[in-house]
């Protein structure tokens, strides 16, 4: 009998001890010999760094790729995806398409963005052209909507400008870098509220790219009732949705917790828009998240003892367009209701299931091709294997939403369109 999994984590949440525990694994320090450990991103960067990391061996597996920043971080993401729409363009890739304002046609996904201090002149070329714009400034290095501001007017950053010319603010931590971003100031609403999208995202390789999409992802609504009124743009209750933000507003429901399930919106959109632009809005939400791993694929370390769990942020304008806000690699683990703590320990369950075969000690090497009956919630999204061969060409025709025939077709399973086999 083979012996049991060893495990390690420096993230004490009752929803993985459980996991673990429920499998009969074995806990055990980090330094003594063990198999899977579930690690910060903190962690994870001392493991792969050159001077404090260390081998690890074939049958040791750990939750995050060594560089996942380079999609996680906002400036990063945003100059990988930028990067992505060059070369596709340079290929004269269909997908690079442009209309005659010169917006891309099926890669126009993330708001207009710009690294501050470095980008301070382009931005405030763009803001020029229309001044009546508010924009959001965002840390690059932090979460949970800490440092986040609005801004409409230049004056309220021009001291970004000065210190960028101070060799002092260059030097510091990167952490200190900002993206601004145009603030999409059209967003859906639901009874008078602003909300956003919380979806999990399984990749368990880059080179071939193969990632999963958990089914039970959720909104989360805001407290305060929306207005794009500038007396309001200091409201954090009205533009952030980040949980960690709206648990203090005084109208903070404690037993839903301002979340609703993505198949509760899908119903309220269906019976409120039509049940085809309902499905052409969560195909495109499936594209952007296709062509935002695509982006990184490139510069990913495809490390073979890693795998990675990620938070997708996404909102919808009131046009039912999906945008991509940021991607997160450490997606909040603790519970702020019950059918929360339900949720995530399923997601884990799930996502155990596929990264550690059969709950047997790992082996690396293994071809990480689960068979459908261990995916649980989660359903494959792409399939870099299945769908080499079927050119630009195919995935174009697959993002209008032709017909592609039996190869690359549509699956639909449990009423969700799966959009199986892009290249």
């Amino acid at each position: 009998m083979a012996g049991k999994v060893k495990w390690v984590t420096d993230i004490e949440k009752s929803v993985l001890i459980n996991n673990f525990e429920k499998r009969g694994w074995v806990q055990v320090t980090e330094n003594e010999d063990w198999n899977f450990y579930w690690m910060s991103v903190q962690t994870i960067r001392n493991v792969f760094s050159v001077e404090t990391g260390y081998r690890l061996s074939d049958d040791q597996i750990v939750n995050h790729f060594p560089n996942h920043y380079e999609l996680t971080r906002k400036d990063l993401m945003v100059k990988n995806i930028k990067r992505y729409r060059k070369e596709l363009e340079k290929e004269g890739s269909p997908l690079a398409e442009k209309d005659e304002n010169g917006k891309y046609l099926y890669l126009d996904f993330v708001p207009v963005t710009y690294m501050l201090p470095a980008d301070y002149n382009l931005f405030v070329e763009e803001f020029r052209k229309s001044p009546s714009s508010t924009w959001i400034m965002k840390p690059c290095g932090k979460a949970q909507g800490k440092g986040i501001f609005l801004i409409n007017k230049l004056s309220q950053i021009k001291k970004w400008s000065r210190d960028s010319k101070t060799s002092s603010f260059v030097t510091q931590s990167t952490k200190e870098a900002y993206v601004i971003s145009l603030y999409i100031n059209n967003p859906l609403l639901i009874g008078g509220r602003k909300f956003d999208l919380r979806l999990y995202v399984l990749v368990s390789t880059y080179r071939p790219l193969r990632c999963y999409m958990y089914k039970l992802g959720f909104c989360r609504f805001c407290t305060v009732k929306y207005t794009p009124s500038t007396s309001e743009l200091d409201n954090m209750f009205v533009h952030l949705t980040n949980v960690a933000i709206q648990k203090h507003g005084e109208d903070y429901n404690h037993i839903h917790g301002g979340k609703w399930t993505v198949s509760n919106l899908r119903l309220y959109l269906e019976s409120t828009r039509g049940k085809e632009v309902t499905s052409k809005l969560f195909d495109e939400i499936h594209w952007i998240i296709v062509q935002s791993l695509k982006a990184v694929a490139p510069v990913m370390n495809n490390d073979k003892h890693c795998f990675e769990c990620y938070g997708y942020d996404i909102i919808i304008d009131d046009k039912l367009k999906p945008w991509l806000i940021e991607v997160n690699a450490s997606p909040s683990l603790t519970s702020s209701t019950a059918n929360d703590r339900i949720l995530k320990y399923n997601l884990i369950n799930d996502t155990l299931n596929i990264a550690v075969p059969n709950g047997e000690i790992p082996d690396c090497k293994w071809n990480k091709s689960p068979p459908k009956e261990v995916l649980g919630n989660y359903e494959i999204l792409y399939d870099e294997e299945l769908a080499q061969g079927d050119g630009a060409d195919r995935e174009l025709r697959s993002r209008q939403g032709q017909s592609l025939g039996p190869k690359g077709g549509r699956s639909r399973d449990s009423g969700r369109t799966v959009l199986t086999t892009w290249k």
